[in-house]
């Protein structure tokens, strides 16, 4: 019970910064931290699909992609944000749909499904790059190739494109979306269809065998990921102003992964947060250009792998439950009893 009043407790600090932050953070800073946010949305959908259901979507990238040019190109011909980021959402949840069902009624194995999931993202990053020609555009934007889409438009007040939001206000709302994200996923988590979802991850032949469809809700939950991951991608491009086909490539699909698995698989918390402190530390690295940054993270998800397996989050929970103790000229870890 404690655990879960403690889980609950989580959105409030991000509410907290979110109103107080523009007070006492330069420009730059809340628009790295607004950029940062967004990812952190985008890594809670493949948290959610990954950790609820089981399925390793190594193309999350795709929809966090799709939904990252669907808002570009549908904000520069309609001029409202609001608009542009339902398009950037809807987009990736129609892509799913379709991906998903070839995908769970075919009854593929989960290698499969990660292989193709992540061919998916590729072959979006190829196509992508192919675009510089300017035959290629949708209205009067040009895809740009390897340029990508520049001087995107930010975020606006609902039904007037002239009332474009400051840095500041943009700032809490990706906090405030983050934290809505993460509300959302937990709800969904703990109603009656996580908790079957929960079981289909568990074991897939006791849930068919209990009458549920599984197909189903695995097509569910993939949909839902790809809207978080979509709406990430909307918030991502007014916040930078550009979108390329890097969101696609092979970096960006691990890097969803990766803060996963460091953060804990399994739980929202954890993703959030690596999410974020990856993020700020590869911002000071490259500022700095001291160490090549990803040698740092190679060595620092290694290390997470070799010393908290199950993740961050999972790690710091146990803690108060573990002591150490000396034995044989070394100190071993030993759990409490509860």
């Amino acid at each position: 019970m404690l655990r879960h009043i403690k889980h609950a407790l989580f959105p409030f600090p991000l509410v907290l910064v979110a109103v107080t932050g523009p007070f006492v953070l330069e420009p730059f800073d809340l628009v790295n931290l607004s950029a940062c946010s967004a990812m952190a949305i985008g890594a809670l959908g493949l948290a959610f699909v990954w950790g609820t259901l089981g399925i390793l979507n190594l193309g999350h990238s795709a929809f966090f992609g799709i939904g990252a040019y669907a808002y570009a190109i549908a904000v520069s011909n309609f001029g409202d944000s609001t608009l542009a980021m339902l398009t950037g959402t809807i987009l990736p949840v129609v892509c799913s749909l379709v991906l998903g069902s070839c995908l769970f009624f075919s009854r593929l194995s989960d290698v499969y499904l990660g292989v193709i999931t992540l061919c998916v993202t590729l072959i979006f990053h190829s196509f992508m790059l192919s675009t510089a020609d300017p035959w290629f555009h949708i209205g009067p934007v040009p895809l740009g190739g390897f340029n990508g889409v520049s001087a995107i438009p930010s975020l606006n007040m609902p039904g007037d494109p002239q009332a474009y939001l400051s840095t500041e206000a943009t700032f809490s709302i990706c906090l405030l979306a983050l934290a809505g994200a993460y509300v959302l996923l937990s709800l969904v988590r703990s109603s009656d269809a996580g908790r079957i979802m929960t079981a289909i991850r568990e074991s897939e032949l006791r849930s068919e065998l209990l009458g549920y469809d599984i197909r189903f809700y695995k097509l569910v939950g993939f949909a839902l990921s790809a809207a978080i991951a979509g709406f990430g991608g909307t918030l991502y491009t007014a916040v930078m102003g550009f979108v390329s086909p890097n969101v696609f490539d092979l970096p960006q699909a691990s890097q969803f992964v990766l803060w996963v698995i460091a953060g804990g698989l399994g739980t929202f918390v954890g993703p959030v947060v690596a999410s974020l402190a990856f993020q700020l530390l590869s911002s000071q690295l490259g500022a700095n250009q001291v160490f090549n940054t990803e040698l740092i993270f190679g060595a620092t998800i290694i290390l997470f792998v070799l010393l908290a397996p199950q993740g961050l989050q999972p790690m710091i929970v146990r803690i108060p439950n573990l002591k150490l103790t000396y034995r044989f000229g070394i100190f071993r870890r030993k759990e409490k009893p509860a």
